[in-house]
Formats: structure tokens, sequence, C-alpha cells
């Protein structure tokens, strides 16, 4: 009787894990609420890059909060180092997750600086430098503030940022008329504000 019991426990049991995976592969593109999305972890759903200036270098990141980190702490624990691989001659320090600290290759922050990842019209990028957050939605434009440190279309927004940093949204001369909403957007999007 008590091995009859335990089977049909087990049974059930697997019969409601399967039960469960075939509704959660129904439900997958279901919307999500506001509050499971600010607490939701973000992932890349296109190339991204953050970048800071400090101390005369150039610091990138693929990972949003190792580059949160660093902007609070001014250090990053795992790094790979380019003497004078930068525009004007500037050290270029990749910024690794404790996951990259290893690879020697697939690292996507070096991979996008060195130009082994395609870049298409999806593209989310962040500058840290001298107090203010530059926003690009374009790699290009985010290249040219690397090698020129000027943004000449921008839309400025004082005081928007998460620690009240001025955000300056990069654009390009076609949208320099245009608020840019969805850049906006995206930059929320990674802040959960």
């Amino acid at each position: 009787m008590r091995n009859t019991i335990v089977k049909t426990w087990v049974l059930g049991a697997a019969v409601s894990v399967l039960a469960a995976c075939a509704h959660q592969s129904n439900v997958s593109n279901a919307p999500v609420s506001e509050a499971a999305a600010k607490t939701a972890q973000i992932a890349p759903l296109s190339p991204q890059l953050f970048e800071a200036h400090a101390d005369g270098r150039i610091y990138l990141f693929d990972d949003h909060k190792t580059y949160r980190d660093f902007v609070k702490s001014g250090d990053t624990p795992f790094t790979l180092t380019r003497i004078g691989a930068g525009p004007n001659g500037e050290t270029i320090r990749f910024g690794l997750t404790s996951a990259e600290k290893k690879l020697t290759q697939g690292i996507p922050s070096v991979d996008l600086f060195d130009g082994k990842t395609a870049v298409t019209n999806s593209f989310y990028g962040e500058t840290y430098t001298e107090g203010r957050l530059y926003v690009f939605d374009s790699f290009d434009e985010m290249n040219k503030f690397r090698k020129t440190g000027e943004a000449t279309f921008r839309y400025t927004d004082i005081g928007a940022g998460p620690a009240g940093e001025t955000v300056v949204y990069v654009l390009p001369k076609a949208k320099s008329k245009e608020k840019p909403e969805a850049m906006m957007s995206e930059f929320k999007r990674h802040y959960a504000m």
C-alpha cells in the first residue's frame, strides 16, 4: 500500500512539473507587469557598451552592473588592459565580469571595440565622463564621441540620472530636432526608473 502511494505521488509530481513547463512555454510572450519588469535582470537584447573616462584612461564594460559599480567606486576587480590603444593614446581597460576574467576571446566588450561584432540598427551605449551620462543608440556616434569628447547634436536632461547626473542623449543630425523618447525609455529601463 505504501509503495502504491509513493509511486502515485511521484507520478503526480512529474505530471505537474511537465504541465507547468508546457504552460510556461505558452505564456513566455505574455506582457510583464511594470513591477516585475523593474526587478527583472536586464537581459541585453542588442549589442551594448558602457564606458567611463577616468584618470586619463577609458574603461569599457559589456555588463551594466559592473559598469555602475565602477562609476560608484572608481575600481573594477577584473580588467584586460591595452596601453595606448585609445583614440588619443589613452590606456583602454576592459572591465570584466568574474565569468569573463579567464576568457581569452569571446568577451563582448572587446569584440565590439575591435569590430568583431556586427552592430545593426539596434544598439545601446553609455559614457560616463565629467559627472555626466552620455547615452547613444548608435555605435558610430559613440565612437565619434570617444575620439572627440564632443556631442554635436544632443538632447540634455538635467538631473535625470540615477544619482542626479545630467543625462545627454547624443543624436545623429537627422534626429536632432526630435525628443529622443526611445533612448530615454531605454535609459530608464537600465536603471529601473
